[in-house]
């Protein structure tokens, strides 16, 4: 597999999934879409088929790992060269920032009415999340389209839901095999990883809003933070850092069990 086989699959195919997972973040919370208040079970599928697209297109080029987590569980497992994990990392960071701009670019107009809402903007300002303890650094009426905040700020906590939803989703990836030969997923495996990422959401979504991905969260948070939005808030920079380490940790001790158990 090539540098550009690599750079191209892993852009194009992060892009997709958090073009078709963002996007169902902004059809259930922006307020003039016709989607608006669909629910979790809508989030968790959504995510789901963003997962089993993205890997469809992107399996035949770069093994669709999509997700940093995920490359570093193949690296330890051994299915990934250690000297290409820099590249991925890369690819799938940039592929993730796309992402997060198309779902601006196509839902533009909503989050301008959104955003300009006086009952919106009136709801954000009297309620800025700092009078309940547990649920402080509001992160702004449209943060949750671009990435996740918990329920509950509690650190140790939130860092543990990372890590088992990742270790859940890394373990099944590596129990398929995925990248042995350079091959991907492949179909039946992109599906059975998408049917998971369900899964996850369902089971193991609710007290952060399972990123299970660094790039997922990371690549939109930094777009947020750049793009011109009216009445945004803030990108909630102090929880950041969970979404990447939890994901992280979570990959390789998926890694690490596979290669004791299952190796």
């Amino acid at each position: 597999m090539s540098s550009s086989d690599i750079f191209i699959g892993e852009t194009i195919g992060t892009a997709v999934l958090v073009l078709l997972g963002g996007g169902v973040c902004a059809a259930i919370t922006l307020k003039y879409s016709k989607a608006k208040d669909a629910g979790w079970l809508a989030i968790t599928f959504g995510w789901g088929f963003a997962v089993l697209t993205a890997a469809y297109l992107a399996g035949g080029v770069s093994g669709a790992q999509l997700n940093p987590a995920v490359t570093i569980g193949l690296a330890i497992e051994g299915g990934t060269k250690w000297s290409d994990v820099p590249l991925y990392l890369v690819s799938e960071l940039f592929g993730a920032m796309i992402g997060a701009v198309l779902v601006w670019a196509a839902y533009y107009g909503h989050f301008q009415a959104h955003l300009t809402d006086p009952e919106i903007v009136e709801q954000h300002s009297a309620n800025p999340g700092l009078v309940d303890q547990k649920r402080t650094s509001s992160p702004g009426p449209v943060g949750g389209v671009f990435f996740t905040a918990p329920e509950i700020r509690n650190v140790v906590q939130n860092l543990t839901t990372e890590i088992i939803g990742t270790f859940v989703l890394v373990l099944a990836i590596l129990t398929q095999g995925l990248n042995n030969k350079g091959d991907g997923l492949g179909a039946v495996g992109a599906l059975i990883t998408a049917l998971v990422v369900v899964s996850i959401g369902l089971s193991l979504g609710g007290p952060t809003g399972y990123a299970i991905n660094p790039v997922r969260d990371l690549g939109p948070r930094i777009v947020h933070a750049l793009l011109p939005l009216p009445n945004k808030g803030g990108s909630d920079w102090s929880y950041a850092w969970i979404p990447i380490a939890g994901p992280l940790i979570g990959g390789a001790l998926a890694g690490g069990l596979y290669n004791l158990a299952f190796a």
